[in-house]
């Protein structure tokens, strides 16, 4: 039927899939029906278009565009965690000096966070960490009895078609001894046909031989003893003539 694919290797039961060059012959029969398959039509039509940009924020779009124009990455900037001074063009100005203590305030109020994140994270860190695993032991334990009924049914799969297979194989090996046997004894067959074929054209030829031999002594016969011949005709043309003169003999009237 249309559609339908004859796999006709039974891997549990062939050898020589390890012999050399087998699986480089593979791959080349792979590569050469790769490289000759031109597909000729979308198989992916019947799927609706794939938008790239749904999930897309502003920041990973510039940075997509960065990357398609090959722009190189900006270095991380370590500006805002310094603490200039004014330069001195601006010392002398009021601005300058109150810039450089806001800027000094954040960075102190940036440093206190930073401390207490530490202390909440010594305080309750250890206990959001144990929780956060926890999720990810059931998690894992999830995934762990997921895992095993998938290897089961594996399992399972490979079993059946090794069963399926020696089955085949042994059908397989039976058909194929049935086959040698046959084989034999139609070579037989054939060799004792022959055998007779030539018998007979020998006894054929020794029969044409016997009776040109036959034909050749008769001809030499009569051509050694022609009259005999011709007497033997004279005296089988007065036996066929007698039957025929007596009878003429007694239809005549006696003279009496």
């Amino acid at each position: 039927m249309a559609g339908e694919v004859i796999v006709d290797a039974l891997p549990y039961i062939d050898q020589g899939y390890d012999d050399p060059g087998v699986r480089e012959s593979a791959l080349a029969m792979v590569e050469e029906e790769c490289r000759r398959y031109r597909p000729t039509k979308n198989y992916l039509e019947h799927l609706a278009p794939l938008s790239t940009s749904t999930f897309e924020t502003k920041l990973m779009a510039q940075e997509f565009e960065r990357i398609q124009n090959r722009v190189p990455m900006e270095t991380l900037s370590m500006k805002r965690y310094e603490l200039p001074p004014p330069s001195g063009s601006r010392l002398s100005e009021v601005s300058a000096w109150e810039e450089s203590i806001d800027n000094s305030k954040a960075q102190l109020e940036h440093q206190w966070v930073r401390a207490m994140n530490l202390e909440l994270m010594l305080d309750y860190g250890i206990e959001a960490w144990k929780a956060y695993l926890e999720v990810f032991v059931a998690l894992q334990a999830k995934a762990q009895v997921q895992l095993q009924e998938l290897k089961k049914e594996i399992q399972d799969v490979n079993w059946q078609r090794k069963q399926a297979q020696t089955k085949a194989g042994e059908k397989l090996r039976s058909l194929e001894a049935n086959w040698v046997l046959l084989v034999s004894k139609n070579y037989e067959i054939e060799q004792q046909c022959v055998e007779l074929e030539k018998q007979i054209y020998d006894i054929r030829q020794k029969i044409e031989q016997e009776t040109k031999e036959m034909q050749g002594d008769d001809d030499k016969m009569e051509q050694d003893f022609p009259e005999n011949g011709i007497n033997s005709e004279n005296s089988n043309s007065t036996a066929e003539d007698k039957p025929q003169d007596d009878i003429e003999q007694q239809l005549e009237p006696s003279e009496d």
